[in-house]
């Protein structure tokens, strides 16, 4: 400060002008002033947010009364229900951080999670509970909370722990005067990644960017106000995306939803009037390829998308169903997306194959992350804007993570030269847009060439027969690797691996095109994203599970 400027001498910071930024003030201000509005669905329950709100103070209270505090980790292991939604909010009321945990994980994982986060409370969904027992055990906890939730839409499991979720409940005050963060750097949640290479990291968010990325979403989206939401997204899942959060600064309607089939989806949106969701690519090629009787609904929706580019075609069937779809792009260290393709009015004047290209790239930042570029990462220099050099692709800002937990050489690699490296490769276009290409562990270099095999799946996606498609580099002799596509078809139809070759052929370059096809179903991760770990082991070793039929066509002589 220097206090002999003229803005700076007298004018100090208090209570009266300054607060540190906190998604809690959104369900305090929307609880106020819409108590009687509907806040949670879930099967025949309805809460308000008076009422929501009141739930929330009371289990904050009752953690408090039991000893957690400033920094203590508090873990659920849930469904998109009810409790899961509240622990965003009282989990932070009572000055905890929140762990969602991975539902698809194993015990061991569960048990690592559990342990890296030193927790003192688990709250664990009924369906998780023989899972959890078995995590809690090897984790070597001793003296772990554990408190059971009881939920109607999940018959089965068993009690676990020493207390239910509606025994803290009736422990705790509702009219709890909970504080908010003395400092908005303070820790909200801790979300791990997969750990497909070792042990999972877990990824520190922050008051400050937790409340700006909610807040982004809500205003890159143009969500009108009261806006329904269903829970198709994980919520443990980079926070379901910060948008527990930005429904209740959007005094929305969360719908809860335990499984994420297509029944249930349509029904849901036809009968609750749903407006909004998120989900990964894989989900919408579900509902895009579900039976025309489900896909009957007369209001507009509008789902939001990120992972991997979604396919062309997959774009083109939401939107001739009715369903606008937005893609946006981040990762778990930048708070789930904060990236957006935002769309411009005068690309609705393009062919649909056109709008659908458009719209899979990645875009601009959103309006909480503060710069975001491609550039080489050995130098730093950014890629020149002509959408063909590729480049890693770099954020800075307040969505961008404090660091890993306990893993100062895994933070300091991933923040250096003041941004955050994504390990992601893409490509700048001339309007300011990005466009991934690949991860970097995931590009094939055939013949000294790179093959984004994003690319290549678009194309494949294009093929009639084709239900799901991944592509992943297959070790060769000639050409060091080259690229091999997994593809599960469609209910009814055939195809062989010569004529998917050979359609791939026609619309792109040769060396691009597959050299061998593996058929059968694709793995996936818990929020619908490919494994290619696991496809890139069954490419090297096809005899070990490679898939029901494979077919390799020799085209190492064809290199255009």
């Amino acid at each position: 400060m220097d206090l002999h400027s003229i803005y700076d001498a007298s004018l100090e910071r208090g209570a009266a002008n300054f607060e540190a930024l906190s998604p809690l003030s959104f369900v305090a201000r929307t609880a106020h002033i819409y108590p009687e509005f509907p806040a949670i669905i879930h099967g025949d329950l309805r809460l308000t947010w008076g009422e929501s709100y009141a739930r929330m103070r009371a289990v904050a209270s009752a953690l408090v009364q039991r000893g957690i505090g400033k920094n203590d980790t508090v873990s659920i292991i849930a469904a998109n229900i009810p409790e899961m939604f509240e622990a965003h909010f009282a989990v932070p009321m009572a000055g905890a951080v929140l762990n969602t945990i991975n539902t698809r994980l194993d015990a061991e994982a569960i048990a690592f999670t559990l342990a890296h986060a030193e927790a003192k409370v688990v709250l664990v969904d009924p369906e998780f509970s023989e899972l959890v027992a078995r995590a809690i055990h090897m984790s070597g906890l001793t003296d772990l909370l554990v408190v059971d939730i009881e939920d109607a839409s999940f018959e089965g499991g068993h009690r676990i722990g020493a207390l239910t979720y509606a025994d803290l409940l009736a422990e705790g005050d509702p009219a709890f005067d909970w504080a908010g963060p003395a400092e908005e750097w303070d820790a909200i949640s801790l979300n791990y990644t997969s750990g497909t290479t070792g042990n999972p990291k877990g990824v520190v968010y922050h008051h400050r960017g937790a409340y700006l990325n909610a807040i982004s979403q809500i205003m890159t989206w143009g969500m009108p106000h009261h806006a329904r939401y269903l829970w198709t997204l994980p919520m443990f899942h980079c926070n379901g995306w910060c948008f527990p959060w930005a429904i209740a600064a959007n005094a929305g309607v969360c719908i809860c939803l335990r499984h994420v089939r297509a029944e249930p989806i349509f029904q849901l949106i036809r009968d609750e009037k749903v407006s909004h969701f998120c989900c990964a690519p894989i989900i919408l090629n579900m509902l895009a390829n579900a039976p025309a009787a489900l896909q009957a609904f007369d209001h507009e929706v509008k789902a939001m998308t990120a992972g991997a580019s979604p396919p062309a075609a997959v774009l083109e069937k939401m939107e001739a169903m009715g369903i606008a779809v937005t893609h946006v792009y981040g990762l778990t260290e930048t708070y789930g997306p904060s990236v957006v393709c935002a769309w411009k009015d005068d690309w609705n004047a393009l062919p649909p194959d056109q709008r659908a290209t458009r719209k899979a790239r990645q875009g601009v930042r959103n309006l909480g992350l503060g710069d975001l570029m491609v550039a080489n990462p050995d130098t730093m220099v950014p890629v020149p804007a002509d959408g063909t050099t590729l480049g890693e692709v770099f954020m800075r800002g307040n969505v961008v993570m404090k660091g890993y937990l306990k893993n100062p050489s895994a933070t300091q690699k991933s923040l250096r030269g003041g941004w955050f490296a994504s390990g992601d490769l893409g490509v700048l276009h001339g309007d300011g847009y990005i466009e991934l290409k690949d991860r970097s562990k995931d590009i094939i270099i055939s013949g000294g060439e790179n093959i984004s095999s994003i690319e290549v799946e678009d194309v494949l996606y294009k093929h009639p027969a084709i239900l799901e498609a991944a592509v992943v580099a297959r070790p060769d002799e000639t050409w060091g690797e080259t690229p091999c596509a997994f593809v599960d078809l469609r209910a009814g139809e055939t195809a062989s691996a010569a004529e998917i070759i050979a359609f791939c052929r026609e619309r792109m370059a040769h060396f691009k095109a597959p050299k061998a096809v593996i058929f059968g179903p694709l793995p996936k991760t818990s929020t619908g994203k490919i494994q290619k770990f696991v496809l890139r082991e069954r490419a090297r070793h096809p005899e070990q599970g490679g898939g029901s039929a494979a077919a390799t066509q020799d085209l190492s002589g064809t290199t255009a």
